[in-house]
């Protein structure tokens, strides 16, 4: 071999490795993209270089922000006000502007079809609205297009899962809450609701209703998990159920795998039908991190989620018993987890076009049709 032919073998070499180390364990592996990668629950990356390398054509993006508050009986809440809100929602429009040249803010069906990835902008609770209605068309026309009703406490709209044993769903507010983001174009979200307020919320809307992330309580007893009912529900809706990442809620097996989440996908699919369900984060686009560097199930979740865990233990809260194991599923507490979880669905017996509505094409569709 001349000197020629093994300088161009050795680019050929190089150019093979930067291929497998910019696009992950499993597509270096042999599973091919054959359709689009979107996630139901994520956040802007402080990289922007980790949009391109997650592959994700889409994602729906919570955009607010609160502060730590304390309620009547001295417990500590997170609580998301209109003034920070309004704050978060203007800079994330000024980042993507500024920082992220190739991502379009999705506020109509046909964006969805532009070519370029795309983000949904979401709240995650009422909070923000408060008690003034004109609230949710002001925050539509800052490219707010998803609501959810509450996150872990029940607010003025609705009850969230931690108040479950009270049996109440949407407060009168609520319901005229509900009216009006049909009225002015925002997606109903009963992520973290109680059974009754997810219930309620699909049968008064006039338009599909999501779950954008959550897991099946069946196959976990836990009132943040959907009740087999609540995932029909939505379903029926026109809506999209999907699976999120949060491992405490997948499993109660002392090490999480991706077989349990897929299990999770898998019994969802089998309530609500194929072209209902869709994959979700509800972490950092890169991954769970603590100190710089990926989640450590065996050393932070003593830092990080127990002390959390055992504050809802003392107020009595369903479901939080013994203190949890892990956070994450390690192999997919990582940029390439679409890539992993694709190659898991095709492994756990999902046919390539199953896997591609599961991977994107649900979601895209829901809101090519819903947007607007």
């Amino acid at each position: 071999m001349n000197g020629k032919a093994l300088a161009m073998r050795r680019r050929d070499v190089i150019a093979a490795l930067a291929a497998i180390a910019l696009t992950g364990p499993a597509r270096a592996a042999g599973t091919k993209k054959t359709g689009p990668y979107v996630d139901g629950m994520s956040f802007l990356p402080d990289d922007p270089a980790d949009l391109r390398a997650s592959q994700l054509d889409a994602f729906i993006c919570d955009v607010s922000k609160g502060k730590m508050d304390t309620d009547a009986a001295g417990n500590p809440f997170y609580h998301r006000t209109f003034e920070l809100c309004d704050e978060s929602i203007r800079a994330a429009s000024a980042r993507i502007a500024s920082d992220f040249p190739g991502l379009g803010i999705a506020l109509k069906g046909s964006d969805m079809a532009t070519g370029r990835p795309v983000t949904i902008f979401q709240f995650q609770g009422c909070e923000p609205i408060g008690t003034d209605l004109s609230r949710i068309g002001y925050f539509r026309d800052r490219s707010l297009r998803i609501l959810q009703l509450t996150h872990n406490e029940s607010n003025a709209f609705a009850t969230a899962y931690t108040d479950e044993r009270s049996g109440k769903g949407l407060s009168p507010l609520g319901m005229d809450g509900v009216r009006e983001m049909n009225r002015v174009g925002l997606i109903p979200d009963v992520s973290h609701a109680s059974e009754a307020t997810a219930l309620e919320t699909v049968k008064l809307s006039k338009t599909p209703t999501i779950l954008s992330h959550g897991a099946c309580r069946t196959l976990l007893n836990h009132p943040r998990a959907a009740t087999d009912t609540m995932i029909r529900a939505v379903a029926e809706s026109g809506g999209v159920f999907g699976v999120f990442m949060m491992s405490f809620w997948l499993t109660e097996a002392p090490v999480p795998t991706p077989e349990h989440y897929v299990a999770h996908i898998r019994h969802a699919v089998k309530l609500a039908g194929i072209d209902a369900v869709g994959i979700a984060n509800d972490y950092a686009m890169e991954g769970l991190q603590a100190e710089g560097r990926p989640f450590d199930n065996g050393k932070d979740m003593p830092n990080s989620y127990h002390g959390w865990w055992e504050g809802n233990r003392k107020r009595g809260i369903p479901g939080f018993g013994p203190l949890p194991q892990h956070a994450v599923i390690p192999e997919l507490n990582t940029i390439d987890r679409m890539a992993l979880i694709h190659r898991a669905l095709l492994k756990g017996g999902f046919k390539p076009a199953e896997a591609d509505k599961i991977m994107g094409r649900n979601w895209t569709r829901f809101f090519k049709e819903n947007l607007r």
